[in-house]
């Protein structure tokens, strides 16, 4: 345990680093993500074709794929940029796919009544979903979007074979590879990083899911 204790602040600046990521890929992924759910409901043929396109293509994709593409293939074509923003973006794009499910699974637990009532009082499509439709998904959409997180904080790792730097798996590579430390105590150092991040995010989660089940 000498490892972790004699690098104290260096794990503090991965896991600072891991929140910056994970928080800035969470909220581009449900922004996006709320995005492609309206499209999987909606009217427009073409809207529903491009997010079940979407869908198939990166679900079925490894994130390691989708990474490499948006590293290694956007600069081929021109568009160049840091590893972070890069490794971001790739995390948004795959952690959208999911997040995207889990919000139209909100939107189809959503009463037909509801939305027939939106239609009957003369509101549109989108304003059915964002003023009637969409709050009262939340409560079903929080259990998994709470998964879907958590699961893309434990994603975030791959980042760092990527050369993302400053996050945990980082840390680790910089003490194992770079000084000679032993690596059992130092991806235990990292394990325990992710510990802080992902344990009391799963219990907010949980406060949060007894909440919205109260006020049904």
């Amino acid at each position: 345990m000498g490892v972790i204790t004699d690098n104290v602040g260096l794990y503090a600046d991965g896991l600072l680093g891991t929140l910056k990521i994970c928080g800035l890929a969470a909220v581009a992924a449900l922004l996006l993500g709320i995005v492609l759910a309206a499209f999987r409901v909606s009217p427009v043929a073409p809207l529903r074709a491009t997010g079940t396109a979407y869908i198939t293509l990166v679900r079925n994709c490894p994130l390691t794929i989708v990474l490499f593409f948006f590293a290694f293939g956007l600069p081929e074509v021109g568009i160049n940029g840091a590893y972070f923003s890069f490794g971001v973006a790739g995390l948004a794009v795959y952690t959208a796919a999911f997040v995207c499910e889990a919000v139209r699974s909100g939107i189809g637990a959503v009463d037909a009544g509801q939305v027939e009532a939106a239609r009957a009082i003369g509101l549109t499509f989108g304003q059915s979903l964002r003023l009637i439709v969409l709050p009262q998904a939340v409560r079903a959409v929080i259990p998994p979007l709470g998964n879907v997180v958590i699961a893309m904080i434990k994603n975030s790792a791959i980042l760092g074979a990527f050369g993302v730097g400053g996050e945990l798996y980082s840390v680790a590579n910089t003490l194992n590879s770079a000084r000679g430390e032993p690596a059992l105590p130092v991806y235990t150092g990292v394990v325990i990083g992710y510990l802080i991040i992902i344990i009391p995010a799963g219990l907010l989660l949980r406060i949060l899911e007894k909440r919205m089940t109260v006020t049904r």
